[in-house]
């Protein structure tokens, strides 16, 4: 899959605000409504295995500025990352990673039982309605990276940084685990190139199809 890439538009300032607005009004709501089934999450993963049931992990955003990402673990405490750094770096060199259609890591052991349902959902990323109240997010943008990514990354996708990180994107409603590390990328760079109210509501609407369907997140 290539998507091509051209300059980075950018859009008008009221759309900054405007976004902002709906950014807390519907996470706001999101929390709400989804409070109980939170909850349940939260009780689920605390029993499945040994660990908390948020995590709270570093992650790149806007300008490359850290903060704190919050998600369901997913995985096991303590568990080697060394397997999921090599299968970036080989994506990154272009080297094709699939298996049976999925580019994420075959049988992931560090994956908790209720992790394999969360991550297959993305239900593990709900707690991030938090970030996007607190501003470190947005509800449409590229995904947050961890710093080690940020760092492998080529220079010539440097403009995904130039917008906050979303809670969905692009990538997410139309490709998933289905490409690599690379076509996301550049998947990123063509949201922002054509970054715009109206294609961050398509997407928001695209995003609960995309989750039935299945197909898990990195």
């Amino acid at each position: 899959m290539i998507v091509e890439t051209t300059a980075v538009g950018h859009p008008p300032r009221w759309e900054g605000r405007v976004r902002r607005v709906l950014d807390l009004v519907l996470a706001l709501l999101g929390l709400v409504v989804l409070s109980p089934l939170l909850v349940v999450l939260a009780l689920w993963v605390r029993l499945d295995s040994p660990g908390p049931a948020l995590l709270r992990q570093e992650r790149v955003g806007l300008s490359r500025r850290p903060f704190t990402a919050y998600k369901f673990r997913s995985m096991v405490v303590g568990g080697d990352d060394g397997a999921h750094r090599a299968l970036i770096a080989a994506e990154l060199r272009g080297e094709d990673t699939a298996r049976n259609g999925s580019t994420k890591l075959d049988a992931d052991p560090r994956v908790t039982r209720s992790g394999h349902f969360l991550r297959r959902t993305s239900l593990d990323e709900l707690p991030q309605l938090f970030n996007v109240v607190r501003g470190d997010m947005t509800l449409v943008g590229p995904r947050p990276c961890l710093p080690w990514e940020a760092e492998l990354f080529p220079a010539e996708f440097d403009a995904r940084f130039s917008v906050p990180p979303g809670l969905t994107g692009l990538w997410q409603v139309t490709a998933r685990s289905a490409v690599g590390t690379l076509d996301m990328l550049a998947l990123d760079l063509a949201y922002v190139r054509d970054r715009g109210l109206a294609r961050d509501l398509k997407i928001l609407l695209l995003t609960v199809p995309a989750l039935l369907r299945g197909g898990g997140a990195r």
